[in-house]
């Protein structure tokens, strides 16, 4: 039964801030269950990071390039009654990673978790079955716990007073929680390439492994047990899709309209102002970081320090390179370690710069997506991690950085990529605080590098204003495309519970 038949809601209006994914799931899920929903955008277009670019002939993602869980995204068409293959089709991809080190080492991750506990067997000379156990131990984590840290929110008492949570609780303290992510994968291998390579999904969420929880170490389960997987015509139809599915539900959107404030009236939001106008309504959903959210729109209302003041997530430098030729040893998802991965991490967090011997993400969905690129051609998604913009000297670090890019492409692929780039576009950690409202342009709000650091996200709801609810990537459960999807499920199951009749 779909879930608008499921309940009889109020004749209530909403007003989402920012068409981001957790903006536009928070929208269809609200407009599907009964509300008047409308939607400002500060762009004239949707989907905040999750967009694309195009140039000389050549499509590109410009933002988040992996896909895992969409289960999570079909529940957003599925709560409105919709097939979600009406909207949009999706297929597995069989590696989920090509790695390369600064030794030689050459990974083919494979999806099918026996043929890659064999690539690790055959390349490293290693047990498999090191491989499969610890994926198993990946799986338990998350099943013992991820749904409560994901899918609920961890700032209500009703939450933890589930039978459900009650029995996960005594299992959490051995799930990694009083550990960091790299000691957990340290106790599991004898190799250091393979704690290398699962160290890594720390930046799945912006953080550094050396400090981040153990609790992490589940995200692998995603990728290898559950699956990567690749929309087709890219990971920008999400947003299409999404769109689509707000307009089919008959919500409202006004695109190059940044919201100004959002007025309150007896405690209580009572709408947005934006451009010049004041749109009125009984709900206020923030799809914009919360930073910007409280300094910019809520100026008025005591924020909350604490939590404004946590350290930020990392951010991105991505190089956007129309290049000549086709690279058979590299697939959609490619990752060209560092040498010195923790000099690498303190060089973010600490020093907050970048290191001259970056780890190189490469994505080229025209692996996958022929017309993507020209005919013999490729389109590369070049990013290093980065830290949050504070101030530094971009304009120096930049060219610096692209100079150790090319150097180590160059050095692990046996190539010359700068004869090869027949076109470019730079963001920028400046660039993505300005175009996507993310304060500091880090891409996942709030790092993790704290064993608690679930917790001391924003919630999705403030009690200082009733009717006033927050969703995307800065708030629970945290940034990504999966985790935004959760966040616009809990902020809009939290509004329907208090205002469904």
């Amino acid at each position: 039964m779909p879930l608008q038949n499921c309940f009889t809601t109020v004749n209530k209006t909403a007003i989402i801030i920012g068409s981001g994914v957790g903006g536009l799931a928070t929208a269809c899920r609200l407009a599907s269950r009964g509300f008047r929903v409308t939607v400002v955008e500060a762009n004239g277009y949707p989907g905040g990071k999750l967009t694309e670019i195009s140039s000389s002939g050549f499509r590109f993602d410009a933002g988040p390039s992996l896909f895992t869980m969409p289960q999570f995204l079909d529940q957003v068409f599925e709560a409105a009654g919709k097939n979600p293959r009406d909207y949009y089709r999706y297929h597995r991809l069989e590696k989920s990673c090509h790695y390369f080190f600064e030794d030689g080492t050459y990974l083919e991750a494979w999806a099918d978790v026996q043929k890659f506990s064999l690539e690790v067997e055959t390349k490293l000379g290693l047990r498999g079955q090191e491989i499969l156990d610890y994926l198993q131990q990946s799986k338990e984590v998350y099943e013992s716990a991820g749904h409560i840290f994901l899918e609920n929110s961890l700032h209500r008492w009703d939450t933890w007073l589930r039978a459900d949570v009650l029995r996960a609780l005594p299992k959490i303290p051995s799930l990694g929680l009083f550990s960091s992510m790299h000691q957990r994968n340290q106790s599991s291998f004898r190799d250091p390439r393979l704690v290398q390579l699962f160290d890594r999904y720390a930046t799945y969420n912006g953080s550094n492994p050396y400090r981040a929880p153990g609790i992490l170490t589940s995200i692998p389960h995603l990728e290898f047990n559950v699956g990567t997987f690749l929309p087709e015509g890219g990971m920008h139809t999400i947003t299409q899709a999404l769109y689509r599915l707000a307009t089919d539900l008959g919500v409202t959107f006004h695109f190059n309209l940044p919201a100004d404030k959002i007025e309150t009236s007896d405690g209580r939001a009572a709408g947005v102002r934006a451009g010049g106008k004041y749109l009125e309504a009984d709900i206020v959903v923030s799809n914009l970081d919360v930073y910007p959210t409280y300094r910019k729109l809520l100026p008025h209302l005591a924020a909350p320090e604490k939590i404004l003041a946590q350290e930020r997530s990392s951010s991105a430098l991505i190089f956007y390179w129309g290049v000549s030729g086709t690279f058979p040893q590299l697939d959609v998802h490619n990752i060209l370690f560092s040498a010195d991965y923790p000099r690498e991490f303190k060089h973010l967090f600490d020093d907050h710069t970048l290191t001259d011997d970056p780890t190189v993400y490469i994505n080229i969905t025209s692996k996958k997506e022929p017309t993507d690129a020209p005919p013999g051609a490729e389109n590369w998604f070049v990013m290093i991690n980065a830290p949050a913009n504070q101030g530094q000297d971009w304009d120096k670090l930049i060219p610096a950085a692209r100079q150790h890019i090319v150097r180590k492409i160059n050095r692990l692929l046996h190539t010359d990529i700068e004869s090869r780039i027949r076109c470019e576009q730079v963001l920028d950690p400046r660039s993505i605080e300005h175009k996507t409202g993310s304060f500091q342009g880090s891409l996942y709000g709030t790092s993790s590098n704290n064993r608690m650091a679930a917790f001391l996200r924003h919630p999705n709801f403030t009690r200082k204003i009733p009717n006033l609810f927050f969703c995307g990537g800065s708030v629970h459960p945290g940034g990504g495309i999966p985790l935004c999807l959760m966040s616009a499920k809990i902020t809009s199951a939290l509004i329907t519970k208090q205002f469904a009749a």
